[in-house]
């Protein structure tokens, strides 16, 4: 332990958000979706889409090695690897500078670091999706 009485793997806040219950690491690839409550780390790759259980309090982290080949929804988000899909972070999502977005992303409060990439839209969760008009009749 440090002389704060912490200990020395202290992670910062903004690493993570709370504690980590599941971990997926840097040699480990999952083929299919995954679905998961508390808090899920990937350091690997998961080629499925990747989704918190439905009205949980769950949080997702994405180390700069891990890749997901699909969707991610979530509340809460901290990306610093890839994501090749949409991002559905209904409270909090947080892109690290190494963090690579090729898909939309949809959010209740956004924090990005100076280097974060996103091919795609950046959508509000309050937006809503414009309405078509009525063709008016000749």
């Amino acid at each position: 332990m440090d002389k704060s009485g912490v200990g020395m793997f202290k992670r910062r806040e903004k690493d993570t958000l709370g504690r980590i219950d599941t971990l997926i690491g840097r040699s480990a690839s999952v083929q299919g979706d995954v679905e998961f409550a508390g808090g899920l780390h990937i350091d690997g790759r998961i080629t499925g889409s990747v989704r918190a259980t439905h009205g949980s309090a769950a949080s997702l982290s994405v180390s700069e090695h891990g890749v997901i080949e699909g969707s991610v929804q979530a509340p809460n988000v901290v990306l610093n690897g890839r994501v090749n899909g949409d991002i559905i972070g209904s409270d909090r999502v947080v892109l690290g500078g190494k963090a690579r977005v090729r898909g939309n992303v949809h959010y209740g409060v956004i924090e990005m670091a100076l280097g974060a990439e996103i091919n795609g839209k950046l959508v509000p969760r309050n937006e809503t999706p414009p309405q078509k008009k009525a063709a008016k009749p000749a």
